[in-house]
């Protein structure tokens, strides 16, 4: 999946996919091969990182994932290999 190549593709993704930032990755990775990506387990455990909504410290052990502290979604996309990639969905966002 790492090397899939139409994750990166405008036509199938239009300005999002896995280098977008913010709310658009989140989203793209919740979506991307069909949910597939969303609960696939980080390799080495996961990233220790701080929340970008409440500061609350937690590990993230999955490619889209939820601060303990107060629910703010999280998300990396499978190609980037550490936390510096994590991306924040925002206050008002919720996993359906």
């Amino acid at each position: 999946m790492y090397g899939c190549p139409n994750c990166g593709s405008p036509e199938k993704h239009g300005s999002g996919g896995p280098f977008a930032t913010g709310r658009e990755l989140v989203e793209f990775v919740c979506k991307a091969h069909d949910g597939a990506i969303r609960d696939k387990p980080i390799e080495g455990g996961g990233y220790e990182t701080t929340c970008q909504g409440c500061g609350a410290v937690f590990t993230m052990k999955t490619h889209v994932d939820t601060c303990p502290q107060c629910g703010g979604v999280h998300a990396i996309a499978p190609i980037h290999r550490d936390s510096s990639h994590i991306q924040y969905a925002g206050r008002d966002f919720t996993l359906d």
